[in-house]
């Protein structure tokens, strides 16, 4: 979900092909939700191995990352800690949709109609602390950092960018942005062909980069500014305003001098009341828990762990997993990324 900014946050694309040797600071949970949305069969049932449990996940972050990594392209996961207390309301109205999609999923399944099917069951995913916890050692196994954030990970995969251990956040969510991330790279697991919902057609989606600094310059914003929009609109910590999007909060964040001006716009013109108090939420954009000098190291590449993990534990084929781990390794060291997947610099 996060903050829509419509067009007022203009990207430029940009191939897989200029990335190579870039480092990215993965908002771990965005893109992980992603595979268990689309990462599914006809029908939207999720993948599953013998025991019925959950692998689009595993499936989604192995071959992707496989992808990446030949391209020379080094992402660095960076998981969600504790949210704050304002977000529980933000968590309980995401539950209720996924309970509602998770029937309408259903209803459309008893009457046969697989697109319907298809489109409810990916508003139904949900990431346990048991995928999580082997989205970890997955991603460890292939030598790709994992940091755990204290609390959002966007917010911590802000900061690695800002600090310069990584060129920048990527992430579906326009979020980071008011975490302050210097600039954002979207689309990076799903670019290729895509399929629009509901037409026969296809689209080609390729990354796209998104520079704070031209966003707040080109819209005549400072980074508060931009803060006030998203809470007008709604972030992931708020409600925002019934019939208030990118343009009118624009306008409504050009005639406010501070935080308290924009609740009393609100309250005054608007008849609204926040239940999330504004401040708070501004302070935790402008402020928020992150670990400061964090340092990502990549590891090796472990093809005994990942098959373990993905072959003796979730039922995926050994004989495709370890052709994948071979040819990555070969790939890599044409490349020179590593020596013998050795450490990366």
């Amino acid at each position: 979900m996060g903050v829509d900014l419509g067009d007022l946050a203009v990207g430029k694309s940009v191939p897989l092909e200029q990335l190579s040797g870039k480092k990215f600071a993965v908002d771990a949970f965005n893109n992980i939700y992603q595979f268990l949305s689309s990462i599914r069969q006809p029908d939207g049932t999720p993948l599953m191995d013998s025991k019925g449990r959950v692998t689009s996940h595993l499936t989604g972050l192995f071959y992707r990352n496989t992808n990446l990594l030949e391209r020379g392209i080094k992402p660095i996961y960076v998981f969600d800690g504790k949210p704050p207390e304002f977000k529980r309301r933000t968590v309980a109205e995401r539950s209720a949709i996924k309970e509602e999609a998770t029937d309408r999923w259903k209803a459309a399944l008893a009457s046969g109609n697989m697109e319907d099917a298809r489109k409810f069951a990916s508003a139904t995913s949900r990431f346990t602390a048991e995928m999580i916890e082997e989205s970890k050692q997955l991603l460890s196994a292939m030598g790709i950092p994992v940091i755990q954030a204290p609390s959002e990970g966007e917010a911590q995969a802000s900061q690695i960018v800002a600090e310069r251990e990584a060129y920048a956040v990527a992430s579906q969510d326009f979020d980071c942005l008011l975490f302050g991330a210097p600039l954002l790279l979207r689309n990076l697991n799903i670019t290729g062909k895509r399929k629009v919902p509901r037409k026969n057609i296809t689209i080609d989606i390729e990354p796209e980069l998104i520079s704070l600094p031209d966003v707040l310059s080109n819209n005549d914003l400072n980074r508060s500014q931009l803060i006030w929009m998203g809470i007008l609109s709604g972030t992931d910590f708020n409600s925002g305003i019934k019939g208030i999007g990118p343009k009118k909060a624009l306008k409504i964040a050009w005639a406010c001098k501070d935080i308290n001006q924009v609740v009393e716009y609100c309250r005054n013109q608007l008849k609204y009341e926040f239940e999330e108090d504004p401040a708070e939420v501004e302070k935790f954009f402008l402020h928020p828990p992150v670990e400061h000098g964090i340092k990502p190291k990549f590891g090796t590449v472990s093809k005994e762990k990942i098959i373990k993990l993905l072959c003796d534990e979730h039922d995926f084929s050994s004989e495709r997993v370890g052709k994948t781990v071979d040819a990555l390794s070969k790939k890599m060291n044409e490349k020179g990324e590593q020596t013998g997947l050795s450490q990366w610099a």
